[in-house]
């Protein structure tokens, strides 16, 4: 699910799990054909591996989407991670994490988060592993929440199971609250930073209970703080590059 994007996306589409229109390529001719034929900017390029957080770029340009896709299939950007490229629909709404403990279909939500993704103000900044978070999210609604735990992450949850792997430990899901309901961005399938250190001051509970009731199968409410939580990241000058 982390590992690779195409499967991810592929696997969204077969539990119709909602996310982005995609397509995905492994020969750079291909892509740059269906960029200049087919794409609607701005457009999102992902490479198809694991990239430390950073192998995601918004073009909002033709050209900026061409030499983004050359570097990163044949200049080697993420070296073997971008061999093979998701290039899918830009959306726009609010972004926010939503984790979960899970073991099969039993699934126990935590509190969502938000994150900032680009490096510098005013999002200027390419993509990054997260900037910092804070948690609660208070001005998205429950309603939104809700959506995303019901049709993002109780279903993939459920989509590994009937794939005959079911999935234990923290899915990570990355959504997006458009005008058109909540999107999946991607799976993680971690505690991901920053989002788990704000996360983990505002929980309440104990840490082992949960983690002992969700290998029970047994799913329980969590308790969070109502105090708001803020972390920030310091990173080397030059990150993400």
């Amino acid at each position: 699910l982390e590992g690779s994007k195409a499967f991810s996306k592929d696997l969204m589409k077969k539990y119709h799990i909602p996310t982005a229109a995609y397509e995905v390529f492994d020969k750079a001719e291909d892509a740059l054909e269906y960029l200049h034929t087919k794409a609607k900017f701005p457009i999102v390029l992902k490479a198809d591996g694991l990239a430390a957080g950073k192998g995601v770029i918004i073009a909002q340009t033709q050209e900026q989407a061409q030499a983004a896709l050359k570097e990163m299939m044949c200049g080697g950007l993420f070296d073997q991670a971008g061999s093979s490229v998701v290039i899918e629909e830009y959306l726009e709404g609010e972004e926010f994490s939503q984790l979960a403990f899970v073991n099969g279909t039993t699934v126990i939500p935590m509190e969502i988060a938000q994150d900032h993704k680009r490096a510098f103000d005013h999002d200027e900044g390419l993509n990054t592993g997260g900037m910092g978070a804070y948690t609660p999210v208070s001005h998205l609604s429950r309603e939104v929440v809700r959506e995303a735990i019901d049709k993002i992450v109780r279903p993939m949850a459920a989509a590994m199971v009937a794939e005959g792997c079911p999935f234990t430990g923290i899915l990570y899901a990355g959504c997006m609250a458009t005008a058109r309901g909540v999107k999946t961005i991607e799976y993680n399938v971690r505690f991901g930073d920053p989002e788990t250190e704000v996360l983990m001051i505002a929980l309440q509970d104990d840490l082992y209970e949960i983690c002992t009731q969700v290998l029970k199968h047994q799913e329980m409410p969590l308790h969070w703080s109502s105090e708001p939580v803020l972390g920030v990241v310091l990173a080397s000058q030059g990150y993400p590059e």
